[in-house]
């Protein structure tokens, strides 16, 4: 029997997560190579993820510490989980998680380039939507970089029809550490395990790689503009970094739109 407190076990089994996202760093510096040569060439990253997984979307652009190059791609419909019941509620944002065609709706709003890269995230990698913006992209000659649960992932059915995942469209895998179902803490008489780790694992992975490109564009002479608070900064560079970032994120997405359609 474990002595541990509940808080105690998530704790200790946090530590493990991070260890599993060590063991990555090779990867994780692949994909950061890719990724800082889409920014260089002046295109973008292109970060999706549905459901819970548009944490690490958000969190990998734009907040404090991070920094132009990447478009989140974050759509509403699947990931607007606070009202849960009734309009806008969670029982349809899991449906439409899973209806085919809507990732090919999605990117159609955007001119694709070879030299764009993407991140998909999804903690099964079981999910339609999330395989076929992959698909999707990988169509279109856009490497892809998929973040998931493995083995949540080997151990979840997909809901293609063919059975393939999320896996099956990447040419590299990065791994979060969960476990399977993702709640890591048992609870003496509860029957279903508690709190999550994909969230926790998955923003160890995608800061790693964030904090890679960012010193790949640095030694490449194009410093990145970082989003950074004025209590580090000053007022004044703090605003200067934000409306600076911002105009160089509109720049880049106005390249996305320009084409859009003629491809």
């Amino acid at each position: 029997m474990n002595s541990n407190s509940p808080s105690q076990t998530y704790i200790e089994l946090s530590r493990g997560l991070v260890e599993k996202v060590a063991r990555q760093l090779p990867q994780i510096q692949q994909a950061a190579d890719w990724f800082a040569q889409t920014i260089l060439a002046g295109r973008m990253v292109h970060v999706f993820g549905s459901g819970h997984s548009r944490i690490m979307v958000e969190e990998m652009w734009p907040r404090y510490g991070s920094f132009p190059g990447f478009n989140p791609i974050v759509e509403l419909s699947l990931s607007f989980h606070n009202l849960v019941v009734g309009a806008n509620g969670q029982r349809q944002a899991m449906f439409l998680e899973n209806v085919s065609g809507l990732a090919e709706r999605i990117l159609r709003n955007f001119a694709l380039d070879p030299r764009d890269t993407a991140l998909v995230i999804s903690s099964s990698g079981c999910n339609v939507v999330p395989i076929e913006m992959a698909e999707e992209f990988r169509r279109r000659n856009v490497s892809v970089v998929a973040l998931v649960s493995r083995t949540h992932a080997d151990a979840s059915t997909s809901r293609r029809a063919d059975g393939k995942k999320l896996t099956d469209f990447a040419d590299l895998v990065l791994d979060t550490g969960a476990p399977v179902g993702d709640a890591m803490v048992k609870i003496d008489g509860l029957d279903t395990p508690v709190a999550p780790g994909s969230t926790l694992g998955g923003v160890l992975v995608v800061n790693a790689i964030k904090a890679e490109v960012a010193a790949r564009l640095t030694a490449a002479g194009h410093p990145p503009k970082v989003l950074s608070a004025a209590a580090v900064v000053g007022s004044a560079r703090a605003t200067a970094l934000f409306e600076a970032a911002y105009d160089e994120h509109a720049h880049r997405l106005a390249r996305l739109y320009a084409d859009s359609g003629r491809s």
